[in-house]
C-alpha cells in the first residue's frame, strides 16, 4: 500500500507530492493545516517516497524504517519542550550538512517548527538559504504565518485541509474495521482528525474525556457550578497529560542508565556515575518542559472541543444547513440555542478563543479556564 494512502481527502497536495518524488523537487517545503489535517502524517509519507527506492510503496525495509523514525537518512525533529532553541537547531543543522548514507537524500523532518525560538530560526534560515545539495528540509507547522517570512518564503508550501468526515469513516472502517456509523459519528466529534477519530471509536477513557467537557456548557448555570467545572476540565488534561508523559519518562530514564552502566563493576564505573548525575538532571528538565508543553496542549484540544460545541449551537440559531461536529448531543446543542440569542453564543465562543490564548501566554490554567466558565453563565 503507497505511503500516501494514510492522507485521506487530500488529492490536490498528495498530486503535488507524487510529482516532486518523480523529478519535479526543491530542498525545502512548509506543510501547514489546521488541526487533524495531517501535517506530520504527510511530511513523513513524502520522506518515506523520497528514500524508498520505488517512490514511496510502504511495504520495503526503507519504508518501515522511516515509519518507525529509525532511517538512517531521516533526520527526525519533535520539539519536546514549549520551545526548540538555537544550540539544538544548530546541532540539527550541522548534522543536516552532510551527505547521505545510501539513498539520493538526507530528509530532515521537523515537527512543529513554529515552537523554533527567534535565535532559533535564524540559525535554521542560514541552512535553508544554503542548503547542502542533497539535503531535504520537511518543516510542519499550524499556518505559515507562524513561521518568520525569510523562512516560508524560501519553502514551497503544502496547505492541507481538513478531510471530510465520510472520508475519514471509510477509511477507519477499511483500515481498521470500525463500524461505519460509530466511525462517522467519531469522525464527526474529531472534526476530521483521523488519529482523534481513530481514539474515540476505540479508547473509551478518550470519549469519556470528551463527554466531560461537552458538560461545561451545561453546568455553568451559576457561580458554584462554573468553577467546579473549570476544576473538572483542568483536572482531566492534566490526568491525561500525566499519563502520556509517564509512558515515556521512565523508559528515557532507563535508558540513560544503561548508557552510563549503572551495576556494572569495573574500573571507571565510579566516574561513570558521577557523569550520569548531570545527565539525569538535564534529562529530568527536558521531561518537566515536555510536560508543560504536553498538559497545554491536551488543555487547548478541550478547549477547542468546547468551542467546537458553542459552534455547533450558533450553526442551529442561525439555521445554517452545515454538519454539526457533536450532532451526537443534539439535544444539549438545542436547548442552548433555544434559550439564548446567536450574540450569546457568539460571545461564548470569543471567551474560549481568549481563554486559549491566555493558557498560551502562562497563564495559571485554572485561572484562565475559571475566567472562562464565569464568562459561559447566564445572562
Amino acid at each position: 500500500m503507497s505511503v500516501f494512502a494514510e492522507l485521506t481527502g487530500q488529492d490536490a497536495v498528495v498530486a503535488q507530492l507524487r510529482n516532486a518524488v518523480a523529478g519535479a523537487m526543491t530542498h525545502a517545503w512548509l506543510f501547514t493545516g489546521p488541526p487533524g489535517a495531517g501535517r506530520e502524517i504527510a511530511a513523513r509519507a513524502f520522506a518515506s517516497a523520497l528514500l524508498c527506492p520505488y517512490g514511496g510503496c510502504g511495504e520495503c525495509p526503507s519504508c518501515r524504517q522511516v515509519r518507525a523514525g529509525t532511517h538512517a537518512d531521516l533526520l527526525l525533529v519533535r520539539p519536546q519542550g514549549l520551545s526548540y532553541g538555537v544550540k539544538e537547531t544548530r546541532d540539527l543543522v550541522l548534522r543536516a550538512a552532510g551527505a547521505p548514507s545510501g539513498g539520493r537524500w538526507l530528509v530532515v523532518l521537523f515537527e512543529d517548527a513554529d515552537r523554533s525560538t527567534e535565535a532559533a530560526a535564524n540559525a535554521l534560515l542560514k541552512a535553508i538559504e544554503e542548503p547542502a545539495p542533497r539535503t531535504v528540509w520537511l518543516l510542519c507547522a499550524p499556518s505559515a504565518e507562524d513561521l518568520v517570512t525569510t523562512i516560508r518564503s524560501r519553502c514551497r508550501v503544502m496547505t492541507l485541509r481538513v478531510p471530510p468526515s465520510e472520508a475519514v469513516a471509510e477509511a477507519l472502517a477499511r483500515r481498521d474495521g470500525i463500524d461505519y456509523d460509530r466511525a462517522l459519528a467519531a469522525a464527526r466529534a474529531a472534526q476530521g482528525s483521523i488519529d482523534k477519530a481513530r481514539r474515540l471509536a476505540l479508547d473509551a477513557s478518550a470519549a469519556a474525556r470528551r463527554e466531560a467537557v461537552l458538560k461545561v456548557p451545561l453546568q455553568s448555570v451559576s457561580l458554584g457550578p462554573a468553577l467546579a467545572a473549570a476544576a473538572t476540565l483542568v483536572k482531566s488534561a492534566e490526568d491525561e497529560a500525566k499519563a502520556m508523559t509517564e509512558e515515556l519518562d521512565e523508559p528515557e530514564r532507563g535508558k540513560l542508565r544503561q548508557a552510563f552502566g549503572e551495576g556494572s563493576t569495573g574500573k571507571g564505573v565510579a566516574k561513570a556515575m558521577r557523569g550520569m548525575a548531570g545527565a539525569m538532571k538535564e534529562l529530568e528538565d527536558r521531561q518537566k518542559s515536555r510536560a508543560t508543553r504536553v498538559k497545554r496542549d491536551t488543555l487547548d484540544s478541550a478547549l477547542l472541543e468546547l468551542a467546537a460545541f458553542y459552534r455547533d449551537v450558533l450553526m442551529l440559531q442561525v439555521g445554517a444547513d452545515v454538519e454539526l461536529a457533536n450532532a451526537d448531543h443534539l439535544s444539549d446543542l438545542r436547548r442552548l440555542a433555544s434559550g439564548t440569542r446567536p450574540e450569546a453564543t457568539l460571545r461564548r465562543m470569543q471567551a474560549v478563543m481568549k481563554c486559549r490564548e491566555r493558557v498560551a501566554q502562562n497563564v495559571a490554567p485554572l485561572l484562565a479556564v475559571e475566567e472562562l466558565t464565569i464568562s459561559l453563565l447566564p445572562g
